[in-house]
C-alpha cells in the first residue's frame, strides 16, 4: 500500500534529534519542543509488521489528542497543538521507563497468564474462580518495562520498580494516582459510547521544570481494549467471546496464522485485501470510540503534507 507513512526523515528548523519507536517517530527541537508523528506502522506482539495500514496513524493521533483534551482537567499532559492529522506537537519530557497498565477486566495478557495457572501478575493477586473477561473486584495496575523497538515489554511489579530505582517512590505514587483517575474518566467516556473500557496503558514523562505529565497515546485501540456493553453479561453467562474494540483482532489473526512474536516464527503475509480490511476496522474503532464520523485526510502526498504543515506551524511560533 503506497499511500501509507512507514518512515520519516524530516529536517525541521531547530531540530536536535529523532527517536523512532514502534509506531511513532519523535523529533526533538530547540526550546523543549517535540514533534510526534504517528506513522501507519502496525505493531503486534512487540513486532512491527512489514506493511502499513492506511489512515491508522491519523486515527491514533486524533483519538489520543481528543482524549487528552477530554482529561486535561484531571491530569496535565504534554500536548500543545495538532498542525496535521498525523502530528502532535508538545512539550519535551524525560519519559518514565515504565508503562502504567491498568486492567478492569481479566482479558488479553492477564487472561493468558491466568489460564497458564498463575494467580499473580506484576505482584498483584488475581482472585480464584474467575473466567476470561470477568470484571476484577477493583481495577489492578500491572506495570511493564518500556521496551525499545524490536524488543519485548516485560511485566514488572511496583516493588521491583522501586527496588531497582526505575521510578522514585514519590513519583510512582503520582503515576498511580493519575493512572486511576484517567481510567475512571476513560470508563465514564466509554459508557457514553455504549462501551466498556477493559484495560489500557498510560505513559508519563517529566518536564524540565519537574512536572509529571501524560505523554504518548491515550484510550486508542492500540493502547486499550474495549467491549461493547450491550450483551456483555449474556455473553459472559454463556461463556462466549466478548465483542470487542481493540487491535486484538490483529493478534488473533496472527495467532491463527502461526505467529506470536516468538523466536523462529515468521510474520505471515498480509494481502492487500487484508490490509484494507484492517484499515476499515480501525475506522470503525474510531467512530465507535469517538462517537463521530471519521474524515479521511488526503494521503496522495502524505510525507509532503506533514512536512509542510509542521513547518508552517513552527514558522508561526
Amino acid at each position: 500500500m503506497s499511500n501509507t507513512i512507514m518512515d520519516t526523515n524530516f529536517q525541521f528548523v531547530g531540530q536536535k534529534s529523532i527517536y523512532k519507536g514502534k509506531v511513532r517517530e519523535v523529533y526533538t527541537l530547540e526550546k523543549d519542543i517535540l514533534v510526534m508523528i504517528a506513522t501507519d506502522r502496525l505493531s503486534a506482539f512487540d513486532v512491527v509488521m512489514p506493511k502499513g495500514i492506511p489512515y491508522k496513524g491519523q486515527i491514533l493521533n486524533q483519538i489520543a489528542s481528543k482524549m487528552m483534551k477530554a482529561t486535561e482537567d484531571i491530569v496535565p499532559n504534554w500536548l500543545l497543538a495538532n498542525p496535521d492529522p498525523n502530528v502532535a506537537i508538545g512539550i519535551a519530557c524525560e519519559p518514565f521507563k515504565v508503562e502504567m497498565v491498568i486492567r478492569g477486566y481479566m482479558s488479553g495478557h492477564a487472561a493468558r497468564e491466568y489460564k497458564s495457572g498463575k494467580r499473580m501478575i506484576c505482584g498483584v493477586p488475581m482472585p480464584e474462580g474467575m473466567k476470561e473477561n470477568d470484571k476484577f473486584p477493583n481495577p489492578i495496575i500491572t506495570p511493564a518495562t518500556k521496551a525499545e523497538k524490536g524488543e519485548h515489554d516485560e511485566d514488572i511489579s511496583k516493588e521491583d520498580i522501586l527496588k531497582r530505582r526505575i521510578v522514585s517512590k514519590e513519583d510512582y505514587e503520582i503515576l498511580e494516582k493519575y493512572t486511576k483517575a484517567l481510567f475512571q474518566r476513560g470508563t465514564e467516556l466509554a459508557v457514553k459510547r455504549g462501551l466498556i473500557l477493559v484495560d489500557t496503558k498510560y505513559e508519563f514523562g517529566k518536564t524540565t521544570d519537574g512536572q509529571i505529565v501524560l505523554i504518548d497515546e491515550i484510550h486508542t485501540p492500540d493502547s486499550s481494549r474495549y467491549f461493547y456493553a450491550e450483551g456483555y453479561e449474556q455473553r459472559q453467562s454463556r461463556g462466549e467471546a466478548q465483542k470487542q474494540l481493540s487491535k486484538e483482532f490483529v493478534r488473533q489473526w496472527l495467532i491463527t496464522n502461526g505467529f506470536q512474536g516468538l523466536e523462529g516464527q515468521s510474520v505471515p503475509e498480509m494481502s492487500d485485501d487484508y490490509i484494507i480490511s484492517v484499515s476499515e476496522r480501525y475506522i470503525e474503532l474510531y467512530e465507535s470510540i469517538m462517537g463521530e464520523e471519521f474524515n479521511k485526510a488526503n494521503i496522495a502526498n502524505i510525507q509532503e503534507r506533514i512536512g509542510q504543515n509542521v513547518s508552517d506551524y513552527l514558522k508561526k511560533k
